[in-house]
């Protein structure tokens, strides 16, 4: 068993014991679907979740997002900012970053497709005061692997108690944002 079977085994055991009742997980078709809409690849470990796990509804807080339906899910929110962000003055969102859940208060968190590790980054467009969005862009984790264990551990920036501990690490800016946002991708 290789280190990310290990971890999805684990995420699959956590996501089974939060939630009383998962959605059926992604098929390949489903998938396909979901990359063809989107334009891009998803990250190798995020579709993996995806088909092995559940199809959303498991995670920090708000919980991932449904892969592909009717209402909020990973395709429909990366189309709509996408759609927004093309030909913008001042673009929001980056090509390639699919959000993965709400935060609430219009935050979300994104996993880079076009990283290797998939960085997970924090979007909070609370602080915008006109002009570039980039100072809207945090990096939570270096990548996804590293944000679910996190998760597994209870030691994210989200969990409830992490204010008092000295082993949670705030998102920091993300230094690829004005870039990424300027280019298009």
């Amino acid at each position: 068993m290789t280190d990310i079977d290990d971890l999805l085994q684990r995420v699959a055991t956590r996501a089974a014991s939060d939630s009383g009742s998962l959605p059926e997980p992604v098929d390949d078709a489903q998938i396909a679907e979901a990359e063809r809409q989107l334009g891009i690849a998803l990250h190798p470990l995020l579709a993996r979740l995806y088909r092995e796990v559940a199809d959303g509804g498991f995670g920090p807080d708000y919980r991932l997002l449904p892969l592909l339906g009717p209402g909020s899910s990973v395709v429909g929110e990366y189309l709509a900012r996408r759609e927004a962000s093309v030909g913008a003055e001042h673009p929001e969102w980056p090509a390639g970053v699919v959000p993965i859940l709400t935060w609430g208060c219009a935050m979300y968190a994104g996993v880079d497709c076009l990283s290797e590790d998939g960085q997970v980054l924090l979007f909070d467009p609370n602080p915008y005061s006109g002009g570039s969005w980039e100072q809207c862009w945090f990096l939570d984790s270096a990548g996804l692997a590293t944000w679910l264990e996190t998760w597994l551990a209870g030691t994210g920036w989200f969990e409830e108690d992490t204010d008092e501990s000295d082993d949670a690490v705030a998102p920091q800016p993300w230094e690829q944002a004005a870039d990424r946002l300027s280019s298009g991708a």
